[in-house]
């Protein structure tokens, strides 16, 4: 959450249209862009935020997920990296032969029907307890 001044100087910086934008998320934040991956999300930097607040993701859908982020991008989020995708050649991304030509993403289906559900193939080693009761005379 912001403090009312961050807020203030943060509205000044982007607008009024961003700023609303930014209010869906529950934060404002003024940077520059970095830059845009084949999604449409848009990265932004600013090294005048507090630690590991200096970057950030408006993705383009509002109903967003980690999962919409690229792997080149989701490092330089993470700080894993310190330069961004569109500076360093080894983090582009790259069309592999066998990917389609269109961008899709695969949701991340945590808490739905499609979540993935290990079964087991082994035979139980513990029975459950089922009473057996005579008949009364």
């Amino acid at each position: 959450m912001s403090t009312i001044t961050r807020t203030i100087t943060n509205l000044w910086r982007v607008g009024i249209k961003d700023y609303f934008h930014q209010l869906n998320v529950r934060d404002t934040k003024a940077g520059a862009l970095v830059g845009t991956d084949r999604f449409g999300n848009k990265y932004f930097e600013n090294t005048e935020e507090l630690p590991l607040r200096t970057r950030w993701v408006d993705y383009k859908n509002h109903d967003f997920d980690a999962s919409q982020i690229e792997p080149g991008w989701h490092a330089w989020i993470s700080y894993a990296v310190d330069k961004p995708p569109t500076q360093d050649p080894l983090l582009a991304y790259k069309r592999r032969p066998w990917e389609d030509t269109d961008a899709k993403t695969i949701p991340n289906y945590t808490l739905t029907r499609g979540a993935y559900k290990p079964y087991s193939t082994t035979k139980s080693k513990i029975t459950m307890w089922e009473p057996t009761a005579l008949e009364r005379k």
